[in-house]
């Protein structure tokens, strides 16, 4: 309850509790009372996001509830009354229709508020099916970001990187978090390399001026920072677990 609008939240509620239809068939029930017998739902479903920076970031719980409501009303007008009908239970008939049209409209929205990266969601299903366990969502993330800018990796599943064509994302909530798994897992010498390089919190570094900066010599002085900068996203790969970035992808 930190982030809420306490008293606001609470006449929500006692509104949404007067106004709460009579218990009757849903057959019976007008399109409006429909929305407002399910909107408890939405919440329960939308208390299942994570609001931390990790996660949905962009979108608070306030957000992730309004879009939740959003999509309960859009899924409200497709129900198919006559399968519900012929179902052995009509409320869990619907409950498992409404949810499944709230939870992925609220994943689209977490997703298009979030990322520049784009990956369809059928494969982020797939990776969220088996725990995350597959490491290559990790090497999407980091390459994606870092290592494909300077060349395109090897790597057959980038493929699914598709442009994003939403609204641009917050670089600067990215960027920050992105320099604190950088600052948990890397040398000064690695961030250093990786800031400086892509301008996380200011202005890109050529090759040249991040050798001077580390006081690196020598003609081949911008190889040895290429060097660090594959050192460095390979050591994230390795480190970083797949729940603090799944949620990027």
């Amino acid at each position: 309850m930190k982030k809420y609008n306490v008293k606001n939240y609470i006449r929500y509620k006692e509104d949404l509790k007067q106004s709460m239809p009579l218990d009757k068939p849903y057959s019976f029930y007008s399109r409006d009372e429909l929305i407002i017998k399910f909107m408890p739902l939405v919440e329960n479903i939308s208390r299942k996001f994570a609001t931390s920076q990790q996660a949905s970031g962009v979108m608070s719980i306030n957000d992730i509830i309004q879009e939740g409501n959003l999509n309960l009303t859009k899924a409200v007008d497709k129900i198919d009354w006559e399968k519900v009908s012929h179902s052995d239970d009509d409320e869990q008939t619907l409950k498992s229709f409404l949810a499944k049209r709230i939870r992925g409209g609220i994943r689209r929205a977490v997703d298009k508020n979030r990322g520049t990266m784009r990956i369809p969601e059928h494969k982020i299903n797939e990776m969220r099916k088996d725990g995350g366990k597959d490491k290559k969502m990790v090497e999407m993330f980091f390459n994606s970001i870092f290592l494909s800018v300077d060349a395109n990796p090897k790597n057959e599943d980038m493929a699914y990187q598709i442009p994003d064509k939403s609204d641009p994302y917050n670089e600067i909530l990215l960027n920050a978090y992105i320099m604190s798994l950088l600052n948990k897992h890397l040398t000064s010498d690695e961030v250093f390399v990786l800031n400086k390089s892509y301008g996380l919190d200011g202005d890109k570094w050529s090759a040249n001026e991040i050798a001077a900066g580390l006081e690196i010599k020598g003609v081949s002085a911008y190889v040895r920072v290429s060097e660090l900068k594959k050192q460095a996203v390979n050591k994230l790969i390795d480190n970083v677990d797949h729940s603090q970035v799944i949620d990027y992808l």
